[in-house]
C-alpha cells in the first residue's frame, strides 16, 4: 500500500493533491528516467483496462473491428497530408539509424495513425460493398510535448490511446457516424458517472485535417476543463491524400469520406479528478478494481470468528459478481480505512465480534463516508443497492458542478470577473470572425473550447461581439485548460 503520507487538500492544491495522489493511490510512478513517460502501476492498470472493457463493449456493439497497426510510419507515408504534417512535425519522434546505419527512409514513432492506416486503407476498400468500413485500435502513441508534462493529462508516450477510423460512401453517412459516436460517448461517460460538454472547434484548433472536430470536456476541481474525447470529420481530405476510394453500384469511383473518434488515459485523470475528495480517490463501481472491500476487525478473547464471517460475506459476494477482496493484514483498522480510503474503493464492509454474534455487517460508502448497519440476510440486496446508489450519487454531484461552473455573460470584463471569481467556463457572444476570437483569448487569457454542439445550441440572436460590436452569430466557450 505504500506508506501513510500527509493528505494534500483536493478543494484547496488540486494540482499538488493529483501529483501525489498519482503515486501513492499506485496509478502510476513517475520517475521513469524519460520525462513524459511513466509506469503504470498494477492499481492503475487495472482500473483502465476496467476502463477499456467498456470500450471494447461499445465498439463490438456498433459493428467496429479491432486492429493493430505497427508504431513505426515511413516519412514517405507521413508526407502525404502536407496539413497533418503541419499540425505534428514538431511534435514527432524520428529514428534515423538502425544500428549504425541510416535509414534510407526516415521513420516516425506515431503520433496518431491517419498517416499509418490510410495507405491500408486504399488497399483494402475498393467497392461500396466495403462501405462503411469500422476500425479501431489501443495503442501507445508519441508525442514530443514541450509543455510542462502531468501524468494521464500531458504526456510524452499515451500508452493508452484510443482511436476509431471509419469510411463511408457519403458525407451524410459519415455525419450518422459522428452521431453514432456521440451516442457511444454519452453511454460511457455515464457508466463513467462523468457529465460533459461538447464543442466544436474553431476552425484555428481542429484537427490537422479535419473538415471539422469536435472536442469533449470535463470541469476539474480547479476550475480548468479536461479534453477527454475528439471526434473528426475529414470529408474526403484523407482520402484525397491516400488514394481511398470505391468503386460505385453504377461502376464509377468516388473518394470515400472518413471520421475518427479518440480517447486516452485521460478519461482516469478524469474520473481521478472529478470524483476525488481530500481522503484519495472516489471511483465509480463500474471500474474499480475492487467494489467492496470487507475489513474483519478481530478482539481478544472475544468469542466468535470474524475473519470466517468475512471470508463468508466474500464468497456470497463474489458468487454475484461483485468484485470483493478481504483485508485481513495485521494491521490496526484505522489504517486500513485510511489506504482503501485513498484507493477509492466505493463500499467497505466492517465486521466485529458484535456483528458476528448479530448476524450482521457495517457498510460504509466512499463517496459520502456514511455507515449504517444493516441485516446478514439483506446483505446481499444491500450492498447491490448501495453500489448503484453511490453511482449516481457520483453522477450527479459532477454534474452539478460542472453545470455551477458554466456561466454567461455578454462582455469581455464580466468574462475576466468570472475566471477571478470563480472559474470555469464562459460562455459569450461572438461574430464568428478568427480576429475577434483570437482577440478574446488573449484578453481573457483562456482558450476557445468552440461553440456548443449541436450547432443549434450555440445559434443567438439579439447580441453583440464584445470586440467589434457587430451582431454576434454564436455562443463562444472559453475555458483555461489542461
Amino acid at each position: 500500500m505504500g506508506s501513510k503520507v500527509k493528505r494534500k487538500r483536493w478543494s484547496e492544491n488540486f494540482s499538488e493533491w493529483y501529483n501525489e495522489l498519482i503515486e501513492t493511490a499506485g496509478i502510476q510512478d513517475k520517475r521513469y528516467p524519460v520525462k513524459g513517460m511513466n509506469i503504470w502501476l498494477p492499481y492503475g492498470l487495472k482500473i483502465m483496462r476496467n476502463v477499456e472493457k467498456l470500450i471494447h463493449a461499445e465498439m463490438r456493439g456498433t459493428g467496429h473491428e479491432e486492429v493493430l497497426f505497427p508504431a513505426l510510419i515511413p516519412e514517405t507515408e507521413f508526407q502525404k497530408e502536407a496539413e497533418h504534417i503541419a499540425g505534428f512535425e514538431g511534435e514527432v519522434y524520428w529514428v534515423t539509424h538502425a544500428g549504425h546505419d541510416p535509414l534510407e527512409v526516415r521513420l516516425i514513432l506515431r503520433p496518431t495513425s491517419e498517416t499509418a492506416m490510410y495507405s491500408m486503407f486504399s488497399l483494402w476498400i475498393r467497392s461500396h460493398a466495403d462501405l462503411p468500413f469500422k476500425i479501431y485500435q489501443i495503442v501507445n502513441t508519441y508525442r514530443y510535448e514541450t509543455k510542462h508534462t502531468r501524468p494521464l493529462i500531458r504526456v510524452r508516450e499515451i500508452s493508452r490511446f484510443f482511436e476509431a477510423h471509419t469510411a463511408h460512401d457519403s458525407y451524410e453517412d459519415a455525419e450518422r457516424q459522428i452521431k453514432e459516436d456521440l451516442e457511444i460517448f454519452d453511454r460511457l461517460t455515464r457508466l463513467l458517472a462523468l457529465p460533459y460538454i461538447v464543442s466544436k472547434r474553431p476552425e484555428w484548433d481542429k484537427f490537422p485535417g479535419a473538415y471539422y472536430s469536435l472536442g469533449a470536456e470535463v470541469m476539474m476541481p480547479d476550475g480548468r476543463t479536461l479534453q477527454i474525447g475528439t471526434m473528426h470529420n475529414y470529408r474526403q481530405n484523407f482520402a484525397r491524400a491516400y488514394n481511398i476510394q470505391y468503386e460505385t453500384e453504377e461502376g464509377e469511383h468516388e473518394y470515400a469520406h472518413q471520421t475518427t473518434f479518440g480517447m486516452s488515459e485521460r478519461l482516469l485523470a478524469a474520473l481521478i479528478g472529478v470524483h476525488g475528495d481530500d481522503r484519495g480517490l472516489v471511483l465509480p463501481p463500474t471500474v474499480a478494481p475492487i467494489q467492496v472491500v470487507v475489513v474483519p476487525i478481530p478482539k481478544k478473547d472475544v468469542e466468535g470468528d470474524v475473519s470466517v464471517y468475512s471470508r463468508e460475506i466474500a464468497e456470497e459476494l463474489m458468487n454475484i459478481g461483485v468484485r470483493v477482496h478481504v483485508d485481513e493484514r495485521d494491521i490496526r483498522p484505522g489504517r486500513k480505512y485510511y489506504d482503501w480510503e485513498m484507493k477509492g474503493v466505493p463500499l467497505r464492509i466492517e465486521v466485529g465480534p458484535r456483528e458476528v454474534e448479530g448476524r450482521k455487517a457495517v457498510l460504509a460508502r466512499r463517496d459520502t463516508l456514511e455507515k449504517r448497519t444493516v441485516e446478514r440476510s439483506d446483505l446481499v440486496k444491500e450492498v447491490r443497492e448501495t453500489l448503484d446508489k453511490i453511482h449516481e450519487n457520483l453522477h450527479r454531484r459532477a454534474k452539478e458542478f460542472l453545470e455551477g461552473h458554466i456561466k454567461r455573460v455578454d462582455t469581455i470584463e464580466d468574462a475576466r470577473r468570472v475566471f477571478r471569481d470563480r472559474r470555469g467556463i464562459v460562455e459569450i457572444p461572438w461574430c464568428g470572425e478568427e480576429s475577434c476570437g483570437l482577440e478574446m483569448e488573449e484578453a481573457l487569457d483562456a482558450k476557445m473550447l468552440g461553440t456548443p454542439y449541436p450547432e443549434e445550441n450555440s445559434m443567438i440572436t439579439d447580441k453583440k461581439c464584445p470586440i467589434c460590436g457587430r451582431e454576434a452569430k454564436f455562443i463562444a466557450r472559453f475555458a483555461r485548460t489542461y
